[in-house]
């Protein structure tokens, strides 16, 4: 069994969930608010130690024409420091309409705002790498990309 953690990034905060491989499950874990616009790498850190995971997945912005979000680039970014800092195999995986749906499993207003909605968004892209991870006879329709290992300190 390999445990995984997702991640919802966004500029003011950073949706966790953590799933496993055995029955490619996820469950959605907190909210990680932004210091300054930068993740708190502090917290994701004690988030890390805590659940030791194999690997990192994190949800990659596409418009509904097939291009990446104008701010993907920090996705990119947030993705490298991960890999870099803790040395974690990371996965991107497309992350279209998660919100959406999260707002919609939680039963949220689209006009609320509520942190629960990014930690569930991170537990559908974790389960949406799940489940085109396990063997299928169905060719994957989901982009996911696998970012090449680095000897680089995490910095970027």
């Amino acid at each position: 069994m390999a445990t995984l953690l997702g991640f919802d990034f966004g500029p003011r905060k950073i949706g966790v969930a953590v799933g496993q491989t055995i029955t490619g499950t996820a469950t959605a874990l907190e909210t990680v608010r932004a210091q300054g616009q930068r993740p708190d790498w502090k917290r994701i850190e004690a988030i890390i130690r805590e659940w030791q995971p194999h690997a990192a997945v994190v949800g990659l912005p596409f418009n509904m024409d097939d291009s990446e979000e104008q701010w993907s680039e920090r996705v990119h970014r947030f993705a490298r420091q991960l890999q870099g800092r803790f040395g974690l195999d990371v996965h991107l995986v497309d992350e279209r309409l998660t919100s959406l749906e999260a707002r919609r499993q939680l039963r949220v207003d689209p006009r609320a705002q509520d942190d629960r909605i990014d930690a569930q968004a991170a537990k559908l892209i974790l389960e949406t790498w799940l489940a085109d991870a396990q063997p299928s006879t169905q060719p994957s329709t989901q982009p996911s990309v696998q970012l090449p290992p680095s000897s680089a300190s995490g910095a970027s």
